[in-house]
């Protein structure tokens, strides 16, 4: 019945540059013991992170490097199935210790946001946010917080292991299976040959996810297209009030100096401002999740 959660916050759409690292542990269906960390990203911050996690330079400026962080995390995290919310925290902290020159460290990570699909309908293709799902079961929540974050999405699988009566270890058998029948499909947009569309394959890790590209990718716009909707990802050709992942081609990144943000990354920006839940990606980022679901 024992898990750890981790959570982790970014400074900019780089996934590498943590800025904040939380742990909560459970065990026989408690929480027993919380952990968490600023860490100096050494590197840029981008204001709309800021304005989500409310992090900035100057709180990490005598805080610990990830190098210098990682050997707490490490052994909080090594023998322990690891629940992460999503994929994205699990990049982070691989493509960290990349940066950071760590050697990868394996572990067994369970997805809660595929726990929490699989037991309740209602949130099998949408709505399976940390907010949304906080709200819905009554979770006292503080949103953007890594520790808050760990501790909810530990919640939400303790919540699922008493309905269905899986044991963490059942769950990581489950989570492999397909969610559901539906085979995905594909549809091309006919106004501009780049800006294709895709409907995302509902077994994909990163199913109920709705994309957008901007920017120059060093992939074709197809191609991008077609390994996002492998990876669960419906592609849209524009920013909605639907979006919820941006991904700018590496170049086109805020955090570069001279580079002028698309007409799709300010939308997305004024989106997230309203508060909307976008999360903007760089393009490596995008390759390694797709990377990671198999595809």
């Amino acid at each position: 019945m024992d898990f750890v959660v981790i959570d982790v916050e970014t400074a900019n759409p780089d996934s590498s540059s943590i800025c904040q690292v939380g742990i909560a542990s459970f065990q026989d269906g408690e929480l027993v013991d919380s952990w968490v960390s600023l860490v100096n990203p050494q590197d840029d911050f981008n204001s709309f992170n800021v304005a989500i996690h409310g992090i900035d330079e100057d709180q990490v400026g005598n805080a610990p490097t990830w190098e210098e962080v990682f050997p707490e995390v490490h052994a909080r995290l090594r023998g322990s199935i690891v629940v992460s919310h999503t994929t994205f925290d699990r990049t982070a902290l691989r493509k960290a210790c990349g940066r950071s020159g760590l050697p990868e460290c394996e572990y067994t990570w369970l997805d809660s946001t595929r726990v929490v699909r699989m037991t309740w309908p209602q949130f099998s293709k949408a709505g399976y946010g940390l907010t949304n799902l906080a709200r819905h079961f009554g979770i006292e929540y503080q949103a953007h917080d890594a520790l808050e974050d760990a501790r909810c999405a530990g919640l939400l699988v303790l919540r699922a292991m008493a309905l269905t009566g899986l044991s963490p270890q059942q769950w990581l058998a489950r989570t492999a299976q397909p969610i559901g029948p539906t085979a995905p499909t594909t549809r091309r947009s006919r106004s501009y040959p780049e800006q294709v569309t895709r409907e995302g394959n509902p077994e994909g890790e990163l199913s109920g996810e709705v994309l957008v590209f901007t920017g120059s990718l060093t992939i074709s716009r197809p191609e991008a297209a077609d390994a996002a909707a492998a990876a669960g990802c419906s592609v849209e050709s524009g920013v909605t009030r639907h979006t919820t992942l941006l991904v700018v081609g590496d170049q086109g990144l805020p955090r570069l100096a001279g580079r002028r943000k698309s007409s799709k990354h300010l939308k997305a920006e004024q989106l997230i401002a309203k508060g909307q839940p976008i999360r903007i990606l760089c393009e490596s980022d995008f390759l390694h999740l797709v990377a990671q679901s198999g595809t």
